[in-house]
Parts: structure tokens; sequence; C-alpha cells
């Protein structure tokens, strides 16, 4: 058997060990070579830019978030009294929490702690942590999503023996059908459903940071595994996931056929695309947003034992819609950036060489 590796003379005389196989040249364990990252970003496009995409977008919208989630959990008059009170009892740090136990350490630490480098550095980390954890339930969800379009799109195109879905979509001129909506409402689905195991202890740990001061003056003592009961994160998730890819794929569509535009990517239709998936999602799952949102803030501030009570979804109640005009505002305003910069990113990394394809070298 031949070794798969060789010696290749360098330019001053040193000897190279290339790999045949995977087809990626390696002249270090630790360091990629040119060669080596351009390729990968290629193969990794889509979690290169989901990932990037992610903490842009949420570093900008994550105070109205913050106004959100606090208008879902306690009752203001509206929107303009949630932020003033909250920049009164909290200064600007209150629209960016983003930590577990930032309001004991600043309850309880001396005014000279909290004003302190070290107590700024803590801050800094904790408006990191949400987009981290954010950007990693975003990437994890548009991989499995991506995955899951193609699988679909060839089922559906075997099973209606047509053209895939994903073929009619880049057909320049065409318009959403049955298939191509089914196709992207099931790979949603999918990619919403499988994440939300993942998205629903993120979700915890960030509800209870941007309430934290308001529930500091309750009982607060454990919780009653509002990870595990709280199925109407499973539910939003999963149809909320459907409808997000399902508009946005749809109307970019449509709005690419208007423009007689020969990219199924063109700017505008992505940032308009964007925005009104992120309005269209909220607005239908909005109440069980809100319904997960009760239920996890009544886990935090009840005594250990205290019995917690699962509340309804109801979709016509106005106190489940409290909050709903800044969460779409906040959602048009962060897929409208997501979106954009998501293809944008995709398409510079489609643009580059890859260096492994060009030199004739086999890719594993």
């Amino acid at each position: 058997m031949s070794d798969p590796r060789k010696a290749k003379e360098g330019s001053k005389g040193s000897t190279e060990v290339v790999m045949e196989k995977p087809g990626i040249p390696t002249t270090s364990p630790i360091a990629p070579t040119e060669k080596q990252a351009k390729h990968w970003a290629k193969l990794y496009r889509t979690e290169i830019s989901a990932s990037t995409s992610s903490v842009f977008s949420t570093f900008i919208a994550y105070p109205l978030d913050s106004v959100k989630t606090r208008m879902q959990a306690y009752k203001f008059r509206h929107f303009t009294d949630c932020v003033q009170s909250t920049y009164k009892t909290e200064g600007y740090k209150g629209f960016w929490r983003g930590k577990l136990h930032s309001t004991s350490l600043e309850l309880d630490a001396p005014a000279q702690l909290v004003q302190s480098p070290e107590r700024m550095y803590i801050d800094l980390l904790g408006a990191l942590a949400p987009m981290a954890s954010i950007a990693f339930v975003r990437t994890v969800s548009f991989s499995i999503y991506q995955k899951a379009k193609y699988k679909y799109s060839a089922a559906i195109g075997q099973a209606t023996g047509h053209d895939e879905p994903l073929v009619v979509v880049n057909r320049p001129g065409s318009i959403p059908t049955i298939q191509t909506v089914a196709c992207f409402g099931a790979a949603g689905a999918t990619a919403g459903g499988l994440i939300a195991g993942i998205a629903c202890p993120f979700e915890l740990t960030k509800l209870s940071a941007q309430i934290s001061v308001l529930m500091a003056n309750k009982s607060s003592t454990s919780v009653d595994d509002p990870v595990g009961r709280s199925y109407q994160q499973k539910v939003r998730d999963t149809i909320g996931t459907a409808i997000y890819f399902m508009t946005y794929e749809s109307t970019k569509q449509v709005l690419v056929k208007f423009q007689g535009s020969d990219s199924p990517t063109s700017p505008l239709s992505v940032v308009t695309a964007g925005g009104i998936c992120g309005l269209v999602s909220w607005a239908c799952i909005y109440p069980i947003d809100s319904a997960k949102t009760h239920y996890q803030r009544n886990c935090l501030t009840k005594s250990k034992g205290e019995p917690v009570k699962m509340p309804k979804i109801q979709f016509f109640n106005a106190k489940m819609y409290r909050g709903l005009g800044v969460s779409m505002a906040r959602s048009c305003i962060l897929n409208a950036i997501y979106f954009s910069s998501f293809e944008s990113i995709k398409k510079y990394i489609n643009k580059l060489p890859n260096p492994v394809v060009d030199e004739g070298d086999a890719i594993a």
C-alpha cells in the first residue's frame, strides 16, 4: 500500500508534507495555510455567514429585545414607560443585560467595586454572552435548515416527478408554488423543532438577566425546571421557524420576479424579505412566546417546591400581545440586517477561488 503522504520541495529547499487526501495541503497541525482557510471557508460558508451575521444583527437589536421581554413579563403602560423605567433604575446597562448573576453582584457589592475596571470587564462579558449564545443557536439552526432544505427538495421532486422546488426557485421569473412553500416550511419546522432543546436554556438565561432587577423585589430561590416543562418553546420554535423561512424565501422569490433580476439574492429583495419575515413570524407566534415568557418568569420567582401553573396560549387575549409593537420592530430590523449580511458574506465566500479544486486536487 502506498503512503498517502508525499514530499514536495519548498522554494528554499525545505520539505513540505502534502496530504493527497482529503486534498488539503497541510504544513502545520495548528496554523492553517491560506489555501486551507479558503477551502474550509467555502465548505462552511453557511456557518460562517450565519454566525457573523448573528453577532452583528443581535448587537444592534438587543436593547429592543430587552424591552420586549420586560413588557411581556411585567406590566408597563407603554413602550416609553418601559424604556424610561429601565433607564431610571438601571441606566443604559439595563438594556444590555446578558448575565444571570449581574443583579446580585451590583446589589451586594460596594460602590467602588461596581465602578471598578473589574466591574466594567464583567459587564462587557455580560453583554457579549447573549450574542455568543444567539450566534451559536442561529448557526446550528441555519445549518440544519440548509441541509433539510436540500433533502426535502429532492424528496418532493422525486415524489411529484417534476422539477425540484429549489430548481424552480432559482429559475428566473418563477413564482412560489405549493411545492416550494412546502419545502421551505418543512425544512424550517425541522430546524426549529430540533433546535428548541438547545435554545431553551439560553433563552432562560437571557430572560433571567433581562428582568433580573425587576425580579429583585420578589422571592426567588429556585427554578422549577422551566427548560424541561416549557413546551411553549418547542411549539414556538417549530411553528415560528417554519413561517419564518416560508415567508423569507417566498417573499424574496416574488420580489426578484417583480424586479426582473437574474439573481435570486438581489440586495433589495433580501433586505425587504428579511424584514417582512420577521414581522410575519412574530405576529403569528407572539402569544406563544408570551406564554413561554410568563411560565419561565414564574419559575424564576417561585420558591422551591411551590407549584407553577402552566399558562394557557390565548391568541385573542390583549395581555398576550403586550410588547408586540416593539417586538415586531426589533424583528424587522434584526432580520433585515441579518439576511443582508448573511447573503453578502455568502456571496463573497462563493466568489473566492477554491485552491483545492482549481489545482485539480481531490476533495474527500
